[in-house]
C-alpha cells in the first residue's frame, strides 16, 4: 500500500528537512477500512491527526466527512473549496471545550456537535443538531489513551443523560444520537469489532429508553498503527456481529488513515561518539516530530546514501553500530531514535522516518528557538 523508501527519496528534490504526503495512501486506507465495515458506515477522517490541506481534501474526497476539534479545524472543514456541509459531507464537532463563537459558527455551518457536557448544551444557539458523547461503564478496550470507562474530562456520565436529552428538547436541538470515541490507538482489531458491538447494542437500548428513535451510533476513531512496525490493526478481524442499518454507525480514524502516507526525511549534520555512544545530530528534530519524544519511544529509519560530500576534510562517519539521533535542539530530549543499528551512515547522509503522517507536525513544537519549519511534498 506505501511507496518504497526509493519512491519517496526520488520526492525529496529540494532542501531538507521535509514532509512526505502520498495522498495514494490516504484514499486505499479509507477504502480497506470502509470493506472491513458494515455496509453504510459513515467515515469521518478525523482532522487532528494531519490538517495539511491536501491530506484532508483527500480523506473528504474517499470519505464520508469530516471530524474537527476546534474552531480552527471547524473553519477549515466549513470554507472554501473543502466546504464539507456544502459538499453533502458530515461535519462533526468535538472537544471539551468549546468557545461560544465556535458553537455558534457550528450550527451556521451545518456541523453537528458532539456534546460534552449539559453547560455546554445550554450554550448551544439552538435550533442544532447534536450527539451526545457519553462517557459510558464499560470494558476496557487497549490503546495508548483512554477517553472513557474510567474518570476523565471527556462526556456525559451516564446518570446526567436522561436530564441531556429532556434539556435539549426544551432548546429545539434534533438528538440524532451518541457520540461513544472510547481509545486511541488500538491495535487489536477483534476486541475493536466486539467494542463496537457494544457501542450498537447500547445504542439503541439507550435510545429506546430516552425516545430518541434510530439513534445514530458514533463509535469514535481508535484504529490503531504500530509506527515501529511490530504489529497491524487486522481488519480481516474486524468483525461487526449486530446489524446496523446503513447510515446509522459513524468511526472517525486519524491516525489509521495518515500515520502511513507520511514521512519525515531529514539530512545528518554530524556524527559522533560521547561516553561510549553513537550519535548522528540532524538538522530537524522534535520541533517537527515530537512523537518519539512525548511517547518514550524510538522511531526506526532508513539511511539514504547521499555521495556528494563539498568539505576538504575526512567525513564523520559509523559502521555496523547503534546510534541515538538527536535534533537541533540546545535540549537533551530532542530525540528521535535510541540505539538503532546502522550499516552505516555518515554526515550528509538522510535518514527517512516511515509512519509519521499522523500526529507529527500537528503535534510539534513549531517555532521553538525559532527554528525553519520542514517543507512539505505531496504525491498521489
Amino acid at each position: 500500500m506505501s511507496p518504497s523508501p526509493r519512491v519517496v527519496a526520488a520526492a525529496l528534490d529540494g532542501p531538507l528537512p521535509a514532509y512526505v504526503y502520498d495522498l495514494r495512501v490516504v484514499r486505499a486506507r479509507i477504502a480497506a477500512l470502509r470493506a472491513a465495515l458494515p455496509e453504510g458506515t459513515r467515515i469521518a477522517y478525523a482532522m487532528k491527526a494531519n490538517g495539511h490541506p491536501a491530506v484532508v481534501a483527500a480523506a473528504l474526497d474517499a470519505g464520508d466527512g469530516l471530524e474537527v476539534a476546534s474552531g480552527g479545524e471547524l473553519a477549515v472543514a466549513s470554507g472554501g473549496d473543502l466546504d464539507a456541509a456544502r459538499a453533502g459531507k458530515l461535519v462533526l464537532f468535538s472537544g471539551p471545550a468549546k468557545s461560544d463563537d465556535a458553537l455558534g459558527r457550528a450550527v451556521a455551518a451545518g456541523a453537528v456537535i458532539n456534546v460534552e457536557s449539559r453547560h455546554e448544551l445550554a450554550r448551544i444557539p439552538g435550533p442544532a443538531r447534536i450527539c451526545l458523547r457519553v462517557n459510558r461503564a464499560h470494558a476496557a478496550l487497549p490503546g495508548t489513551h483512554r477517553m472513557t470507562g474510567e474518570p476523565t474530562q471527556f462526556g456525559l456520565a451516564e446518570d446526567d443523560l436522561a436530564g441531556a436529552v429532556a434539556d435539549a428538547r426544551r432548546r429545539g436541538h434534533t438528538v440524532e444520537g451518541f457520540h461513544l470515541h472510547a481509545v486511541s490507538n488500538n491495535l487489536d482489531a477483534a476486541a475493536h469489532g466486539a467494542y463496537i458491538d457494544d457501542c450498537v447494542a447500547w445504542a439503541d437500548a439507550a435510545g429506546e429508553a430516552l425516545g430518541v428513535p434510530r439513534p445514530w451510533v458514533n463509535a469514535g476513531g481508535g484504529f490503531g498503527v504500530d509506527v515501529t512496525g511490530a504489529a497491524r490493526f487486522d481488519l480481516a478481524a474486524l468483525k461487526i456481529e449486530r446489524r446496523v442499518a446503513p447510515g446509522r454507525l459513524i468511526v472517525e480514524p486519524g491516525r489509521f488513515v495518515a500515520a502511513e502516507a507520511g514521512w519525515y526525511a531529514a539530512e545528518v549534520a554530524d556524527v559522533k561518539r560521547s561516553h561510549g555512544r553513537w550519535f548522528a545530530v540532524i538538522r530537524g528534530g522534535t520541533h517537527h516530530f515530537r512523537l518519539p519524544a512525548s511517547w518514550g519511544y524510538s522511531h526506526p529509519f532508513t539511511v539514504l546514501p547521499v555521495e556528494h560530500w563539498p568539505y576538504g576534510h575526512e567525513r564523520p562517519g559509523v559502521e555496523d553500530a547503534a546510534v541515538t539521533v538527536a535534533g537541533e535542539q540546545c535540549n537533551p530530549r530532542d530525540v528521535l531514535a535510541r540505539d538503532e543499528p546502522v550499516e552505516r551512515l555518515r554526515a550528509g547522509d538522510v535518514l527517512l522516518f516511515a509512519r509519521t503522517g499522523a500526529y507529527g507536525w500537528e503535534v510539534a513544537h513549531h517555532d521553538f528557538l525559532k527554528l525553519d519549519h520542514p517543507r512539505f511534498t505531496v504525491l498521489g
